[in-house]
């Protein structure tokens, strides 16, 4: 059956798939979901797409109200997701700032303006290239396919719902012993031949995080075998086995490692450019500024130059970004926006942070920032490309279903919107309960990507070995070798990518002993349920942690 053949039988109007009720669970949603996210992405330095989770507990609200159909679900659902990504571009950026600084002060007013400006303009570009990929190219975007099968199934009894807030609540009670009462420890040490490894610099060890293993479970054993080959790489081989064999000390095995991980992942956004965008530009960006698509599309965007002209004036006078760098911050959220649906739409991973850091390099090139703004122009970019990926999964989940493209993207808009507040709100607390000196520490907030963008912006620890990744990052991505997770692996602790792997590890097992259980994708759901209830609760612990911090002074 094909996808419009598929799609006939759940054609619905516009009032029937863009409600009221649909708009308030999907904003409630997207506020809950946007602060798990942001504490996902600061912890764990990864952000699992959240499609399949909101299209259940969408599914699972609208059937408890009655008379819904599916494409009301794909809308709620599409709004709900919105903030998600949204959370991960500030958080993959923003925390650079004080891991570079801690004495850094941040202007939250002008913050707000960085994320509601990549929100907008996030919402601009994806209106313009959804057709070029979705319909023109038909590009897979996997993440949605998945939703649209997730809805086209159903969910007969409520078997599937259960299933994910059971496993939410277990994870909440875990995260609450662990965290709150401090019964169990956070991390379980790691030694080898009874020496520990932390002198060295190598962090081995299990974190005890459902969260993390659900990650790793939704990554999958591919990736995730590739990630922790790059940790292998990294702490085996760079430091331990580095300064074992003297060729270099603690400090430059530490230098070589992290700065080798950045090159792959900046590498990964070079090779993107190179394989899949340079080839056919004319092709993809020749069609967005057309006049159907500025007025004959599915939304009318002939206000889009005032809003750009408006942004551009805001990140000049607000977040004193000057105005060579806000135009090119503009112009390369238009770039970056079609390298984040190509490479999503190909892959389902979406690089978000390299991208940011790419027109970040341009901006600098071309004017002087300074080290907060340079952020700044990387969060822009970083949000843009979060809210395009998800925008464009949820944009073919919709074309499979013929969902009216109009109804997913003013959902998008409401739950993007709703976003930028939370997104804003939720850092703040964080950075007011545990403050700057967490950003970038193991044991709290890793924040390794906002780590690969404040490298860039004060400078390559090891420019050498940056370089090698850079260029091997770019060929391997070329020959289609899954880099940005070796990357990944190479620069973030072990002790993570041990647990992560055990996630994937355990998603193989899965695949191999109950086939049937895998392709009913129960185990995606329970992981899902892992994930939220682990990051609900972490969000929660930092707001009332940050109050009694407020009451305190």
């Amino acid at each position: 059956m094909s996808e419009n053949q598929k799609g006939v039988k759940y054609a619905t109007s516009f009032k029937e798939q863009f409600t009221v009720r649909g708009m308030i669970i999907g904003s409630i949603g997207a506020a809950i979901l946007t602060m798990s996210s942001m504490y996902v992405a600061l912890k764990l330095g990864a952000l699992p797409w959240p499609i399949i989770f909101v299209a259940l507990v969408s599914m699972f609200s609208l059937k408890l109200l009655g008379n819904t159909n599916i494409n009301e679900i794909n809308v709620t659902h599409t709004a709900m997701s919105a903030g998600a990504m949204t959370a991960g571009g500030l958080a993959f950026t923003i925390p650079g700032i004080f891991i570079l600084n801690p004495e850094a002060e941040l202007n939250i007013v002008a913050l707000f303006f960085v994320v509601l400006g990549g929100v907008i303009l996030g919402l601009i570009f994806t209106a313009l290239i959804r057709k070029y990929f979705v319909v023109t190219k038909d590009l897979p975007y996997p993440m949605g396919q998945a939703a649209a099968e997730t809805l086209i199934i159903g969910d007969e009894g409520g078997k599937k719902a259960l299933t994910l807030f059971s496993s939410l609540g277990v994870a909440a009670v875990f995260t609450v012993v662990r965290d709150w009462f401090k019964w169990i420890p956070g991390t379980l040490p790691g030694n080898i031949a009874g020496t520990s490894l932390a002198s060295k610099g190598v962090f081995a060890g299990i974190w005890l995080s459902p969260m993390l293993i659900a990650v790793g479970f939704i990554i999958g054993p591919l990736y995730i075998g590739i990630w922790f080959l790059g940790a292998i790489i990294g702490d085996f081989g760079i430091v331990l086995g580095g300064t074992s064999a003297g060729l270099w000390d603690g400090a430059v095995a530490g230098a070589i490692k992290s700065s080798l991980g950045i090159g792959l992942m900046v590498g990964t956004g070079v090779g993107i450019i190179v394989k899949g965008i340079i080839p056919k530009a004319k092709e993809i960006f020749g069609p967005m500024f057309s006049k159907e698509n500025m007025s004959g599309g599915f939304i009318n965007l002939r206000w889009a130059p005032i809003a750009m002209v408006l942004i551009a004036f805001l990140f000049t006078v607000i977040c004193k970004m000057g105005v060579v760098a806000s135009i090119i911050t503009i112009l390369g959220v238009w770039l970056a926006t079609s390298m984040s649906a190509q490479i999503v739409g190909q892959t389902g991973i979406n690089p978000m942070e390299v991208f940011g850091i790419i027109v970040l390099l341009a901006a600098k090139a071309v004017s002087s920032l300074g080290q907060t703004e340079a952020f700044m122009v990387a969060a822009v970019v970083a949000i843009a490309c979060g809210l395009a990926g998800d925008v464009m999964n949820d944009f073919k989940a919709g074309h499979i279903l013929q969902t009216d493209p109009k109804a997913q993207w003013l959902g998008e808009c409401i739950g993007g919107l709703i976003g930028s507040f939370v997104t804003v709100g939720v850092f703040y607390v964080i950075l007011t309960a545990y403050g700057p000196t967490a950003f970038g520490n193991p044991e709290m907030f890793i924040a390794p990507q906002a780590g690969a963008v404040a490298a860039m912006v004060g400078g390559i620890p090891h420019m050498t070995a940056f370089l090698i990744g850079l260029v091997l990052g770019c060929v391997l991505y070329c020959l289609n070798f899954p880099v940005m997770t070796l990357g990944l692996g190479v620069y973030l602790p072990f002790y993570l990518s041990a647990t992560a792997f055990i996630g994937g590890a355990l998603r193989f097992i899965v695949q191999k002993a109950a086939p049937d259980y895998e392709k009913s994708g129960s185990g995606l759901i329970v992981a899902s349920g892992l994930l939220g209830g682990e990051a609900v609760v972490g969000v929660i612990i930092a707001l009332i942690q940050a109050v009694q911090g407020m009451t305190a002074i």
